[in-house]
C-alpha cells in the first residue's frame, strides 16, 4: 500500500496549507482524507445527466444532498455558486470551477475556457478553485496560457488548485483513449509538473493499449496502473472521478484500489446524485467506510 504525502511536504504557502486542512480536517471524515461532489455537469454534459434523477437538476437539491452526505466539499460553477451555495456557506466548503465548456464543439479540439476568477471565489468564500486542464488537445497551447494565469492567481491568493486533468483530442483517441493507463498517467505527470496543488483523474484502464507507447503494452492490473497514476503526481495529491454512473462493487472496487495507492480521495458526481436521495446516502456511506480506513497526517 502507497502512503500520501502529509500537507506540510507539498510545499505550500500559508494560505493554500489552511484552506487545504480546513477541507480536509473540519469537514468530511476529519481524518486527512477527501471526498468531493462535483456537479458542473450540467455546463460540460447538458441537462441529459438529470433525466435518471430529475430533482437531481435543482441545485438546492445538491448542496443538501453534499451537507447531508457529510462531504468535505462541494465543486460548482460560478452562477449557481451566486444563487445556490449561499444558504449553506460555511457549512460545506466550495471548490469553484472556473472553466468549463459544453459538449457541443468535438473534443478532439477541447478547451475548456475560462468564465471566473480566483478573485471570484475569495468573494464567494470558496476553500480551494477547480481547472479543466486537457492534455494533448490540440488547443494545448492556450490551455496552457490560461491556466497559468489561474495558477499565479491561486498562489497569489493563497487558494488551493484542483485540476481536473483530462486527456482529449485526436491523438489521445488514437492512443488508446480518453481512459487508457497511458494518457490518464500522462495527464497525472502534466498537473503535477504545472503546479497543480491536487489533481483529478479518471480510473486508468491498461488494457486499452491500442497504439500506446510500448512501456504501457505491458499487463498490468487495476491496482498496478492506479500505483503508477498516483507515483506519476508525486506531491501533487489526487483525487479519483468516479465517472458515468456503474454499478456499486465496480464503484466501491475502484474507491478501494485508489486509496490503497496513497490516494487523497474521491470525487463521485453522477454515480451519488443519479439515485433517489435515501439510495444516495447509503452509497455514500460505503464510500466513507473505505475512506476511514485510510486516515493522513
Amino acid at each position: 500500500m502507497q502512503t500520501r504525502p502529509p500537507l506540510r511536504e507539498l510545499g505550500l504557502n500559508s494560505g493554500k496549507l489552511a484552506r487545504l486542512h480546513r477541507i480536509l480536517f473540519d469537514h468530511g471524515l476529519g481524518n486527512g482524507t477527501a471526498f468531493f461532489l462535483p456537479y458542473d455537469q450540467g455546463l460540460e454534459h447538458g441537462p441529459r445527466d438529470f433525466f435518471a434523477n430529475p430533482q437531481a437538476s435543482d441545485p438546492a437539491y445538491i448542496v443538501k444532498l453534499a451537507v447531508a452526505g457529510g462531504f468535505n466539499g462541494i465543486a460548482i460553477q460560478v452562477g449557481l455558486a451566486e444563487k445556490f451555495y449561499w444558504d449553506y456557506a460555511g457549512q460545506i466548503p466550495l471548490i469553484l470551477k472556473l472553466n468549463g465548456k459544453t459538449d457541443i464543439p468535438p473534443d478532439a479540439e477541447a478547451l475548456s475556457p475560462v468564465h471566473a476568477s480566483v478573485e471570484d471565489a475569495v468573494r464567494l468564500g470558496a476553500g480551494a478553485v477547480g481547472y479543466t486542464l486537457y492534455v494533448g488537445s490540440p488547443a494545448q497551447e492556450a490551455d496552457f496560457a490560461q491556466y497559468r494565469k489561474v495558477r499565479e492567481d491561486a498562489h497569489r491568493f493563497g487558494m488551493p488548485l484542483i485540476v481536473w486533468a483530462y486527456p482529449r483530442g485526436a491523438a489521445i483517441a488514437a492512443k488508446g483513449g480518453n481512459d487508457s493507463f497511458y494518457a490518464v498517467d500522462y495527464a497525472a505527470r502534466v498537473a503535477s509538473e504545472l503546479g497543480a496543488d491536487v489533481v483529478k483523474v479518471n480510473f486508468p484502464h491498461p488494457e486499452k493499449t491500442t497504439a500506446v507507447k510500448p512501456a504501457y503494452q505491458a499487463e498490468f492490473s487495476s491496482q498496478q496502473a492506479i500505483d503508477a497514476v498516483v507515483r506519476s503526481a508525486n506531491r501533487t495529491l489526487v483525487l479519483v472521478s468516479g465517472g458515468e454512473k456503474a454499478g456499486d462493487e465496480a464503484m466501491l472496487l475502484k474507491a478501494r484500489q485508489a486509496m490503497e495507492a496513497g490516494g487523497l480521495g474521491l470525487i463521485f458526481g453522477r454515480n451519488v446524485w443519479q439515485r433517489p436521495y435515501d439510495e444516495s446516502l447509503r452509497f455514500v456511506d460505503s464510500l466513507k467506510e473505505i475512506l476511514a480506513a485510510h486516515p493522513s497526517e
